[in-house]
């Protein structure tokens, strides 16, 4: 039986060069970076080398990059640490309701402390509702938080727009963006937009598990939210894990040199996925934009299933899928991004989000669709017998 991995958006598989470069770094560069020997300093040159890659896929200064355990806890320095260090300026803050649970914890943990948060609703599309992102800023308003892609349905969050709204006012908003999923995929330049902190993760692009960053803008003050020994320029202490950042660098420089063939053939993909399955199998219904949605990312509903009975039926098959955000998957609720774009509940609790890599094939999406076919109409023939 083939096994067919469909659940991109949650991990990737690490790729060889990858491991190879780890395996180097843990042999022979196994210094503490912080060390002033021979066996330190060259520990501390393999972390300025990784640290060049990420910079240069967002065209911005090695100095401006902060290495983290991971996408979530980018996210809560650059949430907590900006919000922390400019409750004097103001205590409001705007984020959207699609974000990502690390995001939105964040918020709840500044709601407590006194700060007033504004969460956006979003369209049927999963994209933010820009009219009242621009009623809703104030001068007061010290911070904004959007997602570059929203990792349930792929909805890409018009940044060009936002950054107009922002940078027209004064005193100007620090803008934080949670680029996780969509880090060396798609161009995000923040010099030329504006922005000021954004948050990536090296799993999600064929790196290690538990190592991310975060862009800082040259100038942004945060606090910091683990103290210690003063590493990362003092806003991240804790000694640097050198195989992971290693490991970021070089899934950074190879994913950003392929971008182009890599987005090319993941969107032929999806629509090959999507088109089939609309057409093929009926109550059917696709979440998130069509024309403006990422490469890797496709949702769907399957009506009159639950999203979890299916996932479970594609497993027996060597079929890997997810019924949203991995870091929710065992929260009762169900999708709150789903929720937030106003799905109806029976297609809410029959959504399956299938999300690709690069490794992925056009025989792996047909093997998917003909699985598929035979399946939902064995299923829903049990739920109606029910």
């Amino acid at each position: 039986m083939p096994e067919i991995y469909l659940d991109n958006s949650a991990t990737t598989r690490v790729r060889p060069e990858v491991v190879a470069a780890m395996v180097r770094v843990m042999e022979e560069d196994y210094g503490n970076p912080s060390s002033v020997h021979r066996r330190g300093q060259a520990a501390e040159q393999a972390v300025k080398a990784a640290r060049r890659a990420v910079a240069e896929v967002l065209a911005v200064s090695p100095e401006e990059i902060v290495f983290t355990s991971g996408g979530t806890e980018a996210n809560n320095l650059a949430i907590l640490g900006l919000a922390r260090a400019r409750a004097r300026q103001g205590r409001h803050l705007i984020t959207t309701a699609a974000e990502h649970h690390s995001v939105l914890e964040a918020f709840h943990r500044l709601e407590n402390e006194g700060f007033q948060v504004t969460y956006l609703p979003v369209d049927r599309e999963g994209l933010p509702d820009l009219h009242a992102l621009a009623e809703a800023l104030s001068p007061e308003t010290i911070l904004v938080s959007t997602m570059h892609v929203n990792n349930e349905v792929g909805a890409v969050t018009p940044l060009e727009e936002i950054a107009q709204l922002l940078n027209q006012r004064k005193p100007r908003p620090a803008w934080h963006v949670d680029a996780v999923q969509g880090f060396a995929r798609l161009p995000l330049l923040p010099y030329r937009l504006g922005i000021d902190l954004v948050s990536l993760s090296a799993h999600k692009i064929r790196g290690p598990k538990g190592v991310g960053a975060l862009f800082v803008r040259r100038g942004t003050r945060l606090q910091p939210q683990l103290l210690g020994g003063g590493q990362e320029a003092g806003l991240r202490s804790g000694t640097e894990n050198v195989p992971g950042i290693v490991g970021l660098g070089v899934a950074a420089r190879l994913a950003w040199e392929e971008r182009a063939e890599a987005v090319a053939h993941m969107s032929k993909l999806k629509a090959r996925l999507r088109d089939r399955i609309l057409a093929e199998i009926p109550d059917t219904v696709a979440n998130g934009p069509k024309e403006r949605g990422a490469p890797h990312i496709l949702n769907i509903s399957f009506g009159g299933l639950r999203g979890e009975v299916l996932l479970h039926a594609l497993e027996e098959r060597g079929i890997y899928v997810s019924t949203g955000s991995a870091c929710s998957s065992h929260h009762a609720p169900g999708s709150h991004v789903l929720a937030a774009m106003r799905l109806p509940p029976a297609l809410r609790d029959g959504a399956i989000r299938f999300s690709l890599a690069p490794t992925n094939t056009e025989e792996e999406i047909d093997y998917t669709v003909e699985c598929l076919k035979e399946i939902v109409p064995e299923l829903r023939a049990v739920m109606r017998r029910r």
